[in-house]
């Protein structure tokens, strides 16, 4: 894969290729942290560097599990290796702002679940990226959750001051403006055309 541009790959991860918006992962802390753009950011943000450390500690592990005969732990390894960086990324939330570690709640160790940060270590092993690849990818990835993070919450808050129908309030609306951010990424699917 060393044939792809690199701004093309972090352009058509951020948005052709959304995490969220158009391969739908990462949905947990997209509709439960995107409610206020104050939890919105820093979520992503704290996703990203997750997705870095991933990204970065994948291709060593992936480098040396394939020179080991091992790759069956592949799986694994990574799992381990997302569950440490987030527990790192908790601590360090947990010292320097517990404001925001109390604002993000359950959603912070969810990170550890969140599919999006596996995909990346999965799809740049699967894909056979360099080591700087990885890196634009991961950083992509993580720009594109961020985004959708982003532009999810401020969505929703503009509409806590408009007259929404009863029924459609809550849980509906948030499905709905997930919905149509989908449908309105999909419209990128032409610019990562070697992808």
């Amino acid at each position: 894969m060393a044939d792809i541009p690199l701004a093309q790959l972090f352009l058509t991860t951020v948005l052709a290729n959304n995490f969220v918006l158009a391969m739908f992962l990462g949905l947990c802390p997209f509709l439960g942290v995107s409610g206020r753009l104050a939890t919105a950011a820093p979520m992503g943000a704290a996703t990203t560097f997750v997705m870095l450390v991933a990204s970065l500690c994948a291709y060593g592990l992936n480098a040396l599990l394939t020179w080991l005969g091992l790759e069956f732990l592949r799986l694994i390894a990574y799992i381990a290796v997302i569950a440490s960086a987030v527990q790192l990324v908790e601590m360090v939330l947990k010292k320097y702002s517990p404001a925001l570690f109390r604002a993000l709640g359950i959603y912070l160790p969810l990170i550890t679940t969140n599919c999006a940060i596996l995909g990346v270590a999965l799809f740049q092993t699967a894909r056979e990226y360099s080591f700087i690849q990885s890196l634009v990818f991961a950083t992509g990835a993580g720009a594109g959750f961020t985004l959708a993070l982003v532009l999810m919450a401020g969505l929703r808050e503009r509409l806590r001051l408009a007259a929404v129908p009863d029924p459609v309030q809550g849980t509906a609306l948030a499905l709905i403006l997930a919905g149509l951010l989908s449908l309105t990424f999909m419209g990128f699917t032409g610019l990562g055309v070697g992808e």
